[in-house]
């Protein structure tokens, strides 16, 4: 994959990276800073993408293992002026239902939250199991135990 095949595969799928960051991440610099950190190993995994499963579940793959990884990393704490938008402009407003789904996945977590995130971009359980590594029967299972979850939180 050469550079510009990189970058249009990245900007065809960027949502998906938007969404990892938001779930991770509270603060609009915080997503910022993931989402370059997911960029940039994705660069760095690059030539290693064989074409054998979609660009995008492999991109899911590394973009979720980035997002736990440096989730775990102990940070000091940084603190931004309040003034400054938690949004960019250009983006739509959500519906209170799906802020209120957002904030229930957050309450979830990390691998749960893996899970239903893939879950939630119509991805199959076999896709979802080879992406995170578990068995699709366990699949099957652990997003039944997080619906259950989710539909107590949200109601």
């Amino acid at each position: 994959m050469d550079e510009l095949q990189f970058i249009q595969q990245i900007d065809q799928h960027q949502h998906i990276l938007h969404k990892i960051c938001r779930l991770y991440r509270d603060s609009k610099e915080d997503r910022e800073d993931l989402f370059q950190e997911m960029v940039l190993q994705l660069w760095k995994a690059a030539p290693s993408f064989e074409g054998r499963s979609k660009f995008s579940t492999w991109m899911y793959r590394i973009a979720l293992s980035t997002a736990l990884l440096d989730f775990r990393k102990k940070r000091p704490p940084v603190f931004y002026p309040e003034i400054l938008p938690d949004r960019p402009e250009h983006q739509p407003e959500q519906s209170m239902e799906a802020e209120q789904l957002m904030e229930a996945l957050k309450k979830l977590e990390d691998a749960d939250k893996a899970l239903i995130t893939l879950y939630l971009e119509d991805l199959s359980y076999q896709e979802i199991a080879e992406i995170t590594g578990i068995s699709e029967n366990y699949v099957g299972v652990k997003l039944n135990r997080i619906k259950v979850k989710l539909q107590k939180w949200t109601s």
